[in-house]
């Protein structure tokens, strides 16, 4: 059965028979398609008209696939790129998808999983190109193994998707959301790294909530919670009579979420022979159910996410290089509740606004003065997650309407320099959630900043501030230099440069400052 005419496509491959096989293939589906046998006369089919996607070689003979990736992008067209890439070149892959390809496929390309990647990119439904059993996309309610298991299917909805729940406007918050917005207009595999509370998983199903699989499932499984003798059962399903107690048929995470999005949580937490069967089903775009002879076709996009240092684990040989670099090709920080305390009062809004709900509340308890003042003093070691716990039992205990420092239950409710935050710079009148005796006070009046002094050695001076602001950010994420550079929008390559240049150095025993060198006066 086939689709009307509605999405043209451009096959750029130089081997005729091949660029003849994925025409004819994609004719069969309905599409309109045109070809091109190198680089420049793609280019100039894309002068000549708008291509709904386009689906291209890594090597041609008068460059690769990543020159035409780089053109789109130049140009800024819309047209989205699926990358055929040799067989077992994972590094070709991972670089196609940082480069801005939807997807990629590997040689010797299988057709039908040809057709889903297309269909995927392109937003039709998957089954179109690639038909599945009913139980796939109804999964079993009935799981191997009880709560704590984490397994939800994504339903959107207008009123209450992730990204709006996402509350705050500091600047480490936007940079998320524009995050966020990037990755999900391609199936690169997405690492989240926060702390726990920080909000993985609302960032995980945000990005699934705006890309193309957003009608598709959104399946949530925390692997830390899954014994490690049920983890390939609960993964990749499993046949009747496979073991002791499997009376029927039962699908696994990887088919409940076919057509849509897989969130692992927490997955440094996978033991190794775990690991790389994962990795197999990463590559292979496959799985094996227990008990099963032949393998299932699955279309799903990875996001995973973790607490821990994955490099540092890597390093100490309790998680798999290979699947580290397939898994880590776009990596989002979360920043902690402590470093986006201008995001306090609207959250603490927010958090009480639907306490409120779920209580059946009259009216919405406020936060006064001092209560907020207690909180930006409270270093929250568990992130978002611990204001919510605080704000539920000072709700639940107080009995009042508006919650004081004294509701909270926090040790050093009352610091000695509560009037110092609570005139800080974003802290206006209209931010605050509730007023208090102390909230009529006039504002202490502040004298206008001095000029600062003019450095008498500008380079230098500049070193320093470059140099003080690569310590804070490796401070701030705990020495992992990817992380450090990415809130910075360095790569990995340029943080190195700059920590040499500037005399940087990471160590067991922390950070180092060493002399500064030009690396170019030292080539000469």
């Amino acid at each position: 059965m086939t689709a009307p005419t509605l999405y043209s496509l451009l096959v750029v491959d130089d081997e005729p028979d091949l660029r003849t096989l994925y025409e004819l293939t994609l004719l069969r589906e309905g599409y309109d398609v045109e070809t091109a046998g190198n680089v420049e006369d793609a280019w100039q089919h894309l002068q000549d008209r708008t291509y709904s996607a386009i689906i291209t070689d890594m090597r041609l003979p008068d460059g690769t696939g990543l020159d035409l990736l780089r053109r789109i992008d130049a140009e800024g067209r819309r047209e989205k790129a699926i990358v055929i890439t040799a067989y077992g070149s994972a590094e070709n892959a991972v670089e196609a998808l940082k480069a801005g390809a939807y997807d990629y496929l590997t040689k010797p390309v299988d057709l039908r999983q040809f057709r889903a990647v297309v269909s995927s990119a392109l937003g039709r439904t998957p089954s179109a190109a690639l038909p599945t059993p009913a139980s796939v996309q109804e999964p079993a309610t009935t799981p191997l193994t009880a709560p704590p298991l984490a397994l939800h299917r994504g339903a959107r909805k207008a009123e209450a998707t992730a990204l709006s729940r996402m509350v705050g406007n500091s600047d480490a918050l936007q940079h998320v959301r524009g995050l966020i917005d990037k990755v999900a207009r391609s199936m690169a595999p997405v690492l989240v790294w926060g702390e726990s509370g920080t909000g993985k998983e609302l960032v995980a199903r945000a990005i699934h909530d705006v890309s193309s699989r957003h009608q598709q499932p959104f399946i949530a499984v925390n692997c830390g919670a899954i014994p490690e003798q049920l983890l390939e059962a609960e993964f990749f399903g499993y046949r009747k009579g496979a073991f002791t107690g499997a009376n029927e048929d039962r699908e696994g995470f990887f088919q409940a979420a076919h057509g849509g999005s897989l969130f692992l949580d927490e997955i440094g937490d996978l033991p190794l022979s775990m690991q790389t069967k994962l990795l197999r089903v990463i590559q292979e775009r496959a799985v094996r159910p227990v008990g099963a002879v032949a393998e299932v076709p699955v279309d799903v996009r990875i996001i995973s996410a973790t607490h821990k240092d994955l490099a540092a684990e890597v390093a100490a040989k309790r998680f798999r290089q290979d699947l580290f670099y397939r898994l880590n090709v776009i990596q989002i920080p979360l920043p902690a509740l402590r470093e986006r305390l201008e995001d306090l009062p609207s959250l603490c809004l927010r958090i009480l606004e639907r306490i409120s709900a779920e209580s059946g509340l009259s009216a919405v308890p406020q936060l006064g003065r001092t209560g907020l003042v207690a909180l930006l003093n409270h270093p929250f070691p568990g992130n978002v997650r611990e204001l919510e716990n605080i704000l539920h039992r000072a709700v639940t205990l107080s009995g009042h309407q508006l919650i004081e420092a004294n509701d909270l239950g926090l040790p050093n409710a009352a610091p000695s320099n509560a009037e110092d935050i609570v005139t800080a710079d974003f802290l206006t009148p209209s931010a605050l959630l509730g007023e208090s005796p102390v909230a009529q006070a006039a504002p202490p009046v502040t004298p206008a900043p001095q000029p600062a002094a003019l450095p008498s050695d500008l380079v230098s001076h500049l070193d320093q501030v470059e140099r003080d602001i690569l310590v804070q950010a490796l401070e701030k994420y705990r020495l992992n230099r990817t992380a450090a550079g990415a809130s910075l929008s360095l790569s990995l390559r340029q943080m190195r440069y700059r920590m040499a240049r500037l005399g940087v150095k990471v160590t067991d025993q922390g950070i180092v400052l060493g002399e500064r060198f030009d690396p170019e006066a030292d080539a000469e």
